[in-house]
């Protein structure tokens, strides 16, 4: 063993400043050599000393990276890349407590015993290494260093309970992703240290958390080995590893190594445990906090000095024990097995006939495998590589790009791209080795510029998954206090600091659904506070807003074109509802004020626009009364009322009443009371909200398709429902209330004892086919049978001289036919005394329909005076214009033969076609519905009282003992008798067609 110059071993737990006392030491010599554990912390060394003395008089050598400038003065390698044989000043080994580490021990050793530096040699590592260097090395002095700060044992706690700025270990690259991700879920994001992570991916990670990005870090033990990271809390998640060989639980010095990493200079730290690692033994974590553990009593060996006579020799050194005591033999390595390995193979053993091709079969034997595969598979690699060397001297350039083409792909997912970042180190670690390839400078950039590329994609990977960025953006701006920068876009999308959060509905934010956990309060309290100013700027603007821009739903809710911003509420009237304005509490008082002041102006003027003339009725001061207290009725029905509700007040009314209400719009129908103008789809919409309001209900019924005069009826709606959305049930449809008055117009003129069908009009303005029409009519009371008879053929026709046809009774054929029969017209300037209860139907074409107000419960006659009818149920006044008889009947007359000099045209011949038909006759009365009574009987009203009495017309009662109405003989008609055409007496065919029509 060389003994040069003074020999100092630097011993102590973590957080003692042994590494940074190292470097000062070495730059006070000329040249200087450091050998570190790891190649991470090798690069953060050479970093420092490159900030301090520039990078021309700094190397780095590790096994896959190699910068060695031409004026090099300090070196900073890996233990196994030291340079041997330099005589350097001074010389310093890291960590030396590794000597007892199975896999990598015996290299430190062999630095132990044999590295010294020409002025001095420091030995930095733990201080139970103290009685095996001073056995082996008994010149060395002895220098102890305390820790800077406090380590204390936090116990147990769970992930959601981390501290901010803590370190989460686990063992094993399953482990560490498993809790990266935990992590990501609950408190937003992580970093990811390994010791498999390229130098470029794991100093990116830690800028992460050393920049503020994120609050934790996942680790393996790599963080153990002089990594300086501002770590409070280092927490275990397992005690136990995977050695190489087998699991094996952690010794205590071994935790300490790690939970020292917790506190920074003066800063105390605190270790414990979390997720399924148990708590620590009471001793254990004593010994840790107090710094006391078993002294180190064996070192791992491997014998230096090798002999390259043959393979065999080789393996047989490498094999040789120990020659003294302390020491022990190391385990077999990767490098002596894959030596065994090739050695067995013929052609390697014919190669390796002289002692310099055998020195080089252990050369190529000594590359690592990064790759991880199986034994034989890097044996195979092995064996091509010594081939290429031994045969050409150097690894040939199309072979070795071919190689590493193949790998130098970015894309895939994290554990695809660690493949190939370690396939690319051993690419890597050829390129290094002086003389293998031909030009050194070249591969190595090449190697590197692909390791480069991984690495920053392997970094995107793990950030992407681990570490939500908005969230790592918004913590250290929140962190630094500063005013967070919000925009929000046309479409509402918010981003603070250019990072999505949510969006803006109307005055409440929606932030992004993926954040959870801790994220989602972090982007909470960073976008709120950032959107105050926004809340502001929107709420003056939605003040300035034109109605146009605001709306409301048929649920009640109020629009801000697409945003919801509020929603109605009963308020004391039904006309008057109240506002509930959607508005973040952390957009303030002054803003939720302004907008529930903007919504309920919006909603005040809707109600008075659409409701006008129900409004304008109630402040009619001349309105005095029964007609003031009707009117306030028709206001509490929003301008609807089913005629059974105020049967009493309506025959209290007198004709004056009636006349002024008459002017504000009012129709008093059969079935109903009502505003025309009120039965528009706007009031209609509006009428349904505020009716749905005041009754309380959870889910309002939508107001039904403008336009359609019938439609199905909802049998799961709420009582009350049809009259206000101006319709009226009637079977498996409800029909208009105010086209149900045209359709009573044309039913007064039938006879609806004697049985009547339907004709085409009624048909027309219902819009509905016979067997619908049917059904409604049943609902209104009627019986409808259904019968089948032969379709008519159309008659002979006979064609006059004058051009005109004739049909075989001589008369010339009416265009219209019976269906289409129209019913009298009422005169428009009928005295007001004697004016019908209910208003006359006003006659409209089906394309312009009127809003009418009579009654459909089918009187084939005119209705009295309202005197006369006032007050009865839709039943009585049908019954008590009902006839007595039906229409007259008279026999077909024979077909006559035309006159010779007529043109005849026979009917078609075509087969008998059969057609179905309804006879509608009055039911006395009309299917039972919740809440409403039938009538007494043929002539009383549902209000109990008699049948109307008095001459038709007459508007007064008839004395008492005076006869019935219905007692003397009557006569009905649908309608006025045509005038018959006069006969052409020019015409050859009149003597014949009158003779016809005198038969």
């Amino acid at each position: 063993m060389a003994a040069q110059g003074r020999i100092t071993a630097v011993l102590g737990p973590t957080n003692t400043g042994k590494t940074h006392y190292a470097i000062e030491r070495m730059l006070g010599y000329r040249t200087g050599v450091i050998g570190l554990p790891l190649r991470l912390l090798a690069r953060e060394v050479y970093d420092k000393i490159v900030a301090l003395r520039g990078p021309s008089v700094v190397a780095l050598v590790t096994g896959e990276e190699r910068i060695v400038p031409p004026r090099t003065a300090y070196w900073v390698c890996t233990v196994e890349a030291m340079p041997e044989g330099m005589g350097a000043d001074f010389l310093a080994i890291d960590e030396i407590q590794l000597c007892a580490d199975p896999e990598r021990g015996h290299v430190f050793t062999d630095r132990l015993l044999r590295a010294r530096g020409q002025h001095e040699t420091l030995f930095l590592g733990s201080d139970t290494m103290r009685g095996k260097i001073a056995d082996l090395v008994p010149e060395a002095t002895f220098m102890r260093r305390e820790r800077m700060s406090h380590l204390s044992y936090a116990g147990s706690k769970k992930i959601s309970r981390m501290p901010p700025r803590s370190a989460i270990v686990g063992f094993s690259v399953d482990n560490v992703y498993a809790m990266a991700e935990l992590i990501r879920r609950q408190k937003g994001g992580a970093a990811v240290v390994m010791g498999a992570l390229s130098p470029r991916t794991r100093n990116a990670q830690v800028a992460l958390y050393q920049n503020g990005d994120v609050d934790y870090l996942v680790a393996t033990d790599a963080i153990g080995m002089g990594l300086n990271l501002d770590i409070n809390h280092v927490a275990f998640s397992a005690l136990s590893k995977f050695d190489g060989r087998r699991m094996r639980p952690l010794a205590p010095n071994e935790l300490a190594q790690i939970a020292g990493r917790a506190g920074r200079g003066m800063a105390d730290g605190t270790f414990g445990v979390t997720g399924e690692a148990a708590p620590l033994e009471d001793e254990v974590a004593e010994a840790i906090m107090d710094h006391r553990f078993t002294p180190i009593s064996h070192l791992q060996w491997r014998n230096p000095r090798l002999n390259f006579a043959s393979p065999e020799a080789l393996v047989a050194s490498l094999e040789e024990p120990p020659g003294r005591d302390g020491l022990v033999r190391a385990r077999e390595a990767d490098d002596l097995s894959a030596l065994r390995t090739l050695s067995g193979d013929a052609e390697v053993r014919a190669r390796a006939g002289t002692a310099d091709a055998v020195k080089l079969l252990w050369d190529v034997c000594r590359i690592p495998d990064f790759r991880g595969i199986s034994h034989a598979e890097h044996a195979s690699l092995l064996t091509q590589i010594f081939a290429f060397l031994h045969e050409k001297g150097r690894v040939p350039d199309d072979w070795l790009a071919r190689q590493i083409k193949r790998i130098d792909r970015t894309d895939g997912d994290i554990d695809t791209l660690s493949k190939r970042l370690a396939f690319i180190r051993t690419w890597t670690y050829v390129a290094q080795r002086h003389g293998w390839v031909d030009d050194e400078s070249h591969w190595r950039d090449e190697t590197r510029g692909v390791e480069d590329r991984l690495s920053d994609a392997l970094h995107e990977r793990l950030t992407q998954r681990f570490v939500d960025r908005r969230t790592s953006v918004l913590l250290r701006r929140l962190k630094q206090k500063e005013a967070l920068l919000a925009e929000v876009s046309d479409t509402g999308e918010v981003t603070v600091e250019g990072e999505y959060v949510g969006r803006l509905e109307g005055f409440r934010f929606r932030q992004d659904a993926k954040a959870s956990g801790e994220e989602a309060r972090t982007i909470s309290r960073a976008a709120l506070q950032a959107l105050t100013p926004h809340f502001h700027l929107r709420a003056d603007r939605f003040y300035n807003a034109p109605d146009t821009e605001i709306d409301f739903t048929e649920q009640g809710g109020l629009m801000w074109g697409e945003q919801a911003v509020g929603k109605l509420v009963a308020g004391a009237e039904p006309l008057k509802p109240q506002v509930q304005v959607f508005v973040d509490d952390e957009a303030g008082q002054d803003v939720a004020e302004k907008v529930q002041r903007r919504l309920q102006h919006f909603i005040d003027r809707k109600i008075a626009a659409l409701f006008e003339p129900l409004l304008n009725m109630s402040r009619d001061e001349t309105l005095t009364g029964l007609a003031r207290g009707f009117a306030y009725r028709m206001v509490e029905g929003l301008g609807v009322l089913p005629r059974q509700q105020v049967a009493d007040e309506v025959k209290q009314l007198d004709q004056d009443a009636r006349g002024a209400l008459r002017k504000h719009g009012v129709r008093f129908g059969q079935f109903t009371v009502f505003m025309p103008l009120l039965l528009k789809p706007a009031p209609t919409r509006l009428r349904l909200v505020l009716w749905s309001l005041a009754a309380g209900l959870d889910e309002f019924p939508e107001a039904p398709p403008p336009g359609l005069v019938t439609v199905p009826t909802d049998t799961s709606a709420p009582e009350g429902y049809a009259a206000m959305a101006g319709y009226r049930t009637a079977g498996e449809r409800s029909i208009r209330i105010d086209m149900l008055e045209r359709l009573a117009d044309m039913l007064r003129a039938e006879d609806s004892r004697g049985g009547f069908e339907a004709k085409a009009d009624m048909l027309s303005i219902t819009g509905m086919t016979l067997d619908q029409f049917a059904d409604l009519m049943q609902g209104l009371g009627y019986k409808a049978d259904r019968g089948e008879r032969e379709k008519v053929r159309p008659q002979a026709v006979a064609t006059t001289p004058d051009g005109q046809q004739a049909t075989a009774t001589g008369e010339t054929p009416h265009k219209e036919g019976a269906a289409s029969a129209e019913p009298p017209v009422a005169p428009e300037h009928a005295p007001e005394e004697a004016a019908p209860d209910d208003d006359t139907a006003i006659s409209a074409t089906p394309a312009e329909p009127a809003v009418e107000g009579v009654s459909v419960d089918g009187a084939p006659e005119k209705l009295e005076s309202e005197e006369t009818t006032a007050g009865l149920s839709s039943e009585e006044v049908i019954a008590q214009v009902t006839p007595d008889a039906g229409p007259e009947t008279g026999e077909t007359p024979e077909t006559p033969t035309p006159d010779a000099g007529a043109e005849l045209r026979p009917a078609e011949e075509t087969a008998p076609e059969m057609e179905h038909y309804y006879t509608f006759t009055w039911g006395g009365g009309r299917s039972k519905r919740p809440g409403e009574q039938h009538g007494k009987g043929r002539g009383r009203r549902e209000d109990g009282g008699g049948k109307p009495q008095g001459k038709k017309g007459g508007g007064k009662p008839r004395g008492k003992g005076k006869p019935r109405r219905e007692d003397g003989p009557k006569s009905f008609q649908s309608g006025p008798k045509r005038k018959e055409k006069a006969i052409d007496p020019d015409n050859p065919f009149a003597a014949a067609l009158k003779g016809l029509k005198t038969d």
